[in-house]
């Protein structure tokens, strides 16, 4: 198998999409490393994964605190000695009034979303040297279209797009691919609960689900894809090719 013994970090891996990709990593025979702020989460998807007999380990990471960043490189290599794949999907999503939007809340988003994924990209490529690895850095559609009062979350998520396509140049000496998934709406809970509408006006006719998009990691992080660097690969059933007038 492709991924077996492989090393890879999730960062928000203990809820939603990162859960996913912790999962189809964990299925494919990797060595995964949950790293979440949630601690209690982050145990529960430990117990799970290591029951269905997968080899996974839990650090309590929190992505704004460079000694934290540090602590889960330091401490990866030290259980598993390498590091092969990095999954940069840990973040938030808090939308607020643009007039009432501080300073304190814009930093918090910004330090969370893109900041987070610069230092743990730096600190993972700094073991990656000389090996070689893989970087995928989740992003969003809302990099790149919006809706009222985002400001912070998008421009969070643009960063992430501009740093990835930098990245790959950066490393590319290194064999270091770095690309990016721009995931539009998945829904990570209650998904018997959606409406008919909210499936329909897909133009693949369903709402999305964090399994698609672990499975493009795996297809991004794969070697005999190492040909696909500094790509940003939009997930989000056609919505952003469709033409929403109204008529």
């Amino acid at each position: 198998m492709t991924f077996t013994e492989k090393v890879v970090i999730v960062t928000g891996g203990a809820n939603g999409i990162g859960q996913a990709i912790v999962k189809v990593y964990a299925k494919e025979g990797a060595r995964v490393v949950i790293a979440d702020i949630d601690k209690k989460a982050g145990e529960e998807v430990l117990r799970l994964t290591r029951e269905e007999g997968a080899e996974t380990i839990f650090i309590e990471t929190d992505v704004r605190d460079p000694n934290s960043i540090e602590q889960l490189m330091k401490r990866t290599v030290e259980t598993f000695g390498v590091i092969d794949i990095l999954i940069n999907n840990a973040g938030v999503s808090r939308f607020k009034s643009f007039f009432d939007l501080s300073v304190t809340e814009w930093d918090d988003i910004i330090n969370t979303n893109l900041r987070g994924v610069f230092l743990c990209a730096q600190e993972a490529a700094k073991i990656m040297r000389g090996n070689g690895g893989a970087i995928v850095n989740l992003a969003s559609t809302r990099a790149f279209m919006s809706e009222p009062n985002t400001e912070s979350y998008s421009a969070s998520k643009g960063g992430i797009y501009a740093l990835t396509h930098s990245l790959a140049l950066t490393l590319q000496e290194e064999n270091i691919t770095v690309n990016a998934i721009s995931p539009g709406w998945i829904a990570t809970e209650n998904y018997e609960a959606l409406r008919q509408i909210d499936h329909t006006q897909h133009p693949s006719k369903r709402v999305g689900k964090p399994e698609d998009i672990a499975r493009a990691c795996l297809f991004l992080t794969n070697p005999l894809n190492d040909f696909i660097t500094g790509e940003n690969i939009v997930i989000d059933g056609g919505m952003t090719r469709k033409m929403m007038y109204e008529h």
